[in-house]
């Protein structure tokens, strides 16, 4: 039982994409940001108050079976208020959906897109009001009325309680966006793609001219310190300043992959925010099914070109049949903010940098077969179709709005990625100073003739199977332009996609399980030899 001074906890329910995020912010005294991206929260979210506690859910699908709709269904017994997230342009189907979660409870609800009505008569909430027992606020939740947001805490703080499960009364309204590019048949597809695929285009692109100016500066700043650090004694000094020390392997970090994860993660924030992800989603849908995932899957994948462990935990959204498929596709073929500036300072030393493109083309192609040929049957059903509540309404995003939406892949990066970052250049630098490194790299080189490589390739794919700026190894010492190109281009193939990094790999066998994740690795491997000696051995007959 609460008392008068108890500090209740008020958790938002509703479905995916119809303003909680920004409305609990407004709730909470933080400012409003609006995210018309599906499957954004993918965490129960705390916002502390002094009159209350309130939760932001994840959206919830009532036919789906993903994680996060299960994480929100959970949550309701811990609440001691619901505040029903409802969009007016869809008032009957979410209150349908809705008001079994809430029955018996005390709250209120919050009918969003207000602003989307021309013609809507206010006294028909009224009427809901009366028959459901607790108040209806209409506003827009992307610029929350400070009166609506009023409205709302007072009936919350009353003990209002939902009767039924349903509601007679019917608004009767259902306003749906236009029709746009994305809807048409062939052009739709093609421009999602193409438009999925811009933001790791330009991030990699700014990213790489950033660091060709940065670098060299800081190489040169940090050059003393190394060499102070490499008089320490052992293994102190391969801690910090060996081949792998953190001193010497930072720069990649903060030069190279840190600004390629913040400009992706703005570019892909902005198109959450102004709700172009969840129509491209959908165009992408046809393309994908075949191979196991759904529109939103690939959205999920592509995000890993920025980094894989916000991505590997964005798979919470996805359906419990694709969810494997997404996150397989995710430690094959998305090439993160560590790889993919590597794999092209490899093949600018070698100089060839055109060979980025063939690079792309075969990983991409091997992906779709790999995802073939692995997916389960359920997630190549034609019946694996993408869940959603009707078209998006596309907005004009503003900068908080990007901001808040771009926050959980940075947090992620800084947070999460970059902790394992620094464990495992200690470990990496302990394995060479012990010689194991070296000794792994001798055990495998015989293996490199299969693919047509040298045996001094071996040390490289090694320590990438371990953290994938490794694959740098390649250009060390004139390494690559000793190589013709397919060889180059198989070395580097080959070290990228053999296994996911150490971090990849951990986040999986946290998110899924240490089986699945140890299933997914031998798979990876085996898939990753057959195609690299299709591309050693094909590569050479095709050039001669």
């Amino acid at each position: 039982m609460l008392t008068a001074t108890a500090v209740r906890t008020v958790l938002l329910v509703g479905k995916e994409n119809v303003g909680k995020s920004s409305l609990v912010r407004a709730l909470a005294g933080r400012g409003a940001a609006v995210g018309n991206y599906p499957g954004t929260t993918v965490g129960v979210e705390r916002y502390p108050t002094p009159e209350a506690v309130y939760l932001d859910a994840p959206g919830i699908l009532r036919s789906s079976d993903a994680e996060t709709t299960r994480a929100t269904v959970a949550a309701l017994a811990d609440a001691d208020a619901v505040l029903l997230v409802a969009q007016a342009t869809h008032l009957d189907d979410d209150l349908a959906d809705l008001l079994p979660l809430a029955r018996g409870r005390t709250g209120a609800v919050a009918v969003t897109f207000w602003d989307k009505l021309t013609a809507a008569d206010a006294a028909v909430l009224g009427r809901l009001a009366e028959e459901v027992g607790v108040p209806f606020v209409p506003l827009d939740a992307r610029r929350p009325d400070p009166v609506a947001v009023r409205l709302l805490k007072t009936g919350l703080a009353g003990a209002a309680e939902f009767r039924g499960d349903r509601a007679a009364t019917k608004a009767g309204w259902r306003v749906e966006p236009r029709r746009g590019v994305f809807e048409r048949p062939r052009l739709g597809p093609a421009a999602a793609l193409l438009l999925l695929l811009l933001p790791a285009v330009l991030a990699v692109y700014a990213a790489n001219a950033f660091a060709g100016l940065v670098d060299p500066v800081v190489s040169d700043g940090l050059g003393p310190t190394a060499d102070r650090l490499r008089a320490l004694p052992q293994p102190a000094a391969d801690l910090l300043a060996g081949r792998y020390g953190l001193v010497t392997m930072g720069p990649l970090l903060f030069v190279w992959a840190v600004p390629t994860v913040l400009l992706y993660a703005v570019i892909l924030g902005a198109y959450k925010a102004s709700g172009l992800i969840d129509r491209m989603t959908v165009a992408l849908q046809p393309l994908v099914r075949p191979f196991g995932l759904t529109g939103r899957d690939l959205v999920r994948v592509v995000m890993g070109f920025g980094c894989n462990v916000p991505a590997v935990i964005g798979t919470r959204a996805c359906s419990g049949c694709s969810r494997g498929t997404a996150v397989a596709a995710i430690a094959f073929g998305a090439a993160c903010s560590y790889q993919f500036p590597a794999t092209l300072a490899v093949f600018a030393a070698a100089g060839r940098p055109w060979l980025v493109v063939p690079f792309l083309l075969y990983l991409g192609l091997t992906t779709l077969v790999y995802l073939r040929l692995t997916a389960p049957r359920a997630a190549r059903s034609r019946f694996n179709l993408v869940v959603l509540d009707g078209r998006t309404f596309l907005v004009w995003p503003r900068a908080s709005a990007v901001w808040a939406e771009a926050r959980g892949t940075v947090g992620s990066f800084f947070f999460q990625a970059m902790p394992i970052f620094v464990a495992i250049t200690a470990v990496a630098s302990l394995l060479d100073w012990l010689g194991a490194l070296d000794a792994a790299a001798g055990a495998v080189a015989p293996a490199m003739a299969a693919f047509g490589l040298p045996p001094g390739a071996a040390l490289p794919v090694v320590l990438s199977s371990v953290r994938k700026d490794g694959i740098l190894l390649f250009a060390a010492d004139d390494r690559a332009a000793a190589l013709s190109s397919i060889q180059v281009l198989t070395a580097v193939y080959l070290a990228g996609v053999l296994l996911p990094c150490l971090v990849t790999a951990l986040t999986i066998a946290r998110e899924m399980s240490p089986h699945f994740a140890a299933r997914l690795l031998v798979c990876q491997a085996a898939a990753a030899v057959a195609f690299t000696a299709l591309l050693a051995w094909g590569g050479r007959l095709l050039l001669g």
